[in-house]
């Protein structure tokens, strides 16, 4: 983290001309296992990770909002009073997006002071690891630091989600945020997405022996377009079709009377948000009372549902995980909304470089391109670092 730190505040001296006030950041994720069941009021198991999103702050002497990073070649800026989703574009969209959300939850835009940021990230962006939400979770915390908010982290993580929904444009739910700012070293989050009440689960992977290998793709995803929308409107019709208001409501014995009243392709997606949650509470169950070497079939059969049901992957997904199953992966599923991005293989630490090597010598084989590979640990959330 330090390199990356003194990064940014030189990036933000450049940029503004100025020292900054402190230094933030916050994790991207990996989820475990329940995938889409977020914004279906379900449950989650993401858990924070070891790469970073981090931003600079400085205080203005007036009430603009700048934002600069070091990914974009631009600075983008607007005075806080006229901050309003329609007025928001691009890669800004979050930073601000996120100030725009803290004022619908009772921020006064008009008596705060303005702020110059700058943003740097080792969170992979594209790859299902959620950059988004690390930089609306960094930008959270230290607003609502500098701003004197005072805001719990349950609030916070519904300011990111508001920013993304509507500045940006993408549907997500709860749990990528969730996981930014709850996360805590070697544990996962649970969460229920209705309540919003969260409990830590030891994850224990490096006790067993175990480490979480994360293979990105290269297939890059976009939520705010296409297939996400398509499946969460197929959820929502699933959820009216069987008179209930959210498909947290049924359970696998409803799956039969589902299959009877619903078409086929609703029927699917229904079949693995049901199917989902139940694995997300067995996956937590299993850890507690047998430890990680034991959720290996979990994770396995959560691909499939999302594949076959939900029909999400990709064929390099298939692949990554197929590969890492047949080569000695404890389990492995793609992890993240899907149609790209990156799978996740829960390995014993010795045979990392034999997965690492039968993934790259299977994606070249088919043509794909190389995939980029690396382990994450579970991490601590969203904080002040300087």
């Amino acid at each position: 983290m330090s390199d990356i730190r003194d990064d940014v505040t030189e990036g933000f001296e450049q940029v503004h001309g100025y020292t900054p006030l402190g230094i933030w950041s916050a994790p991207g994720r990996v989820n475990l296992i329940g995938e889409h069941t977020d914004y279906n009021e379900g449950f989650v198991l993401p858990f924070a990770i070891n790469r970073r999103t981090v931003v600079a702050l400085g205080i203005r002497d007036d009430s603009r909002m700048n934002v600069a990073s070091e990914f974009a070649d631009e600075m983008a800026g607007i005075p806080l009073a006229e901050l309003t989703p329609s007025r928001l574009e691009g890669w800004s969209a979050y930073p601000l997006g996120v100030a725009w959300a803290l004022g619908e939850a009772g921020a006064d835009l008009a008596a705060v002071p303005g702020v110059d940021l700058y943003i740097e990230s080792t969170v992979p962006v594209g790859a299902g690891l959620s950059s988004s939400a690390a930089i609306e979770s960094a930008v959270a915390v230290a607003l609502d630091e500098v701003w004197q908010l005072g805001l719990d982290r349950p609030t916070l993580a519904k300011a990111g989600q508001l920013a993304e929904n509507k500045a940006v444009g993408a549907p997500t739910g709860i749990m990528d945020q969730s996981a930014s700012l709850l996360g805590r070293d070697d544990h996962a989050v649970f969460l229920d997405c209705r309540s919003l009440e969260s409990e830590l689960v030891a994850l224990g992977f490096a006790e067993a022996g175990l480490e979480l290998l994360i293979i990105d793709t290269g297939v890059s995803h976009d939520h705010s377009t296409g297939g996400y929308a398509d499946r969460r409107a197929s959820c929502e019709a699933g959820a009216a079709g069987m008179g209930v208001s959210s498909l947290r409501d049924l359970s696998v014995d409803d799956l039969p009377r589902a299959r009877e009243t619903l078409d086929d392709e609703t029927f699917r997606r229904v079949r693995h948000i049901v199917t989902e949650n139940q694995r997300v509470l067995d996956t937590v169950r299993v850890l507690r009372s047998e430890g990680p070497t034991a959720i290996g079939e979990l994770l396995d059969a959560s691909h499939l549902s999302m594949r076959d049901d939900f029909e999400i992957s990709v064929p390099e997904l298939d692949l990554a995980v197929e590969t890492a199953q047949a080569n000695g992966a404890i389990g492995a599923r793609m992890t993240g909304g899907g149609f790209g991005g990156a799978a996740i293989a829960l390995v014993p630490a010795s045979g990392i470089s034999r997965i690492q090597v039968a993934i790259d010598g299977a994606f070249a084989e088919h043509g794909f391109g190389q995939p980029t590979m690396f382990t994450v640990t579970a991490s601590n959330g969203a904080q002040r670092d300087r």
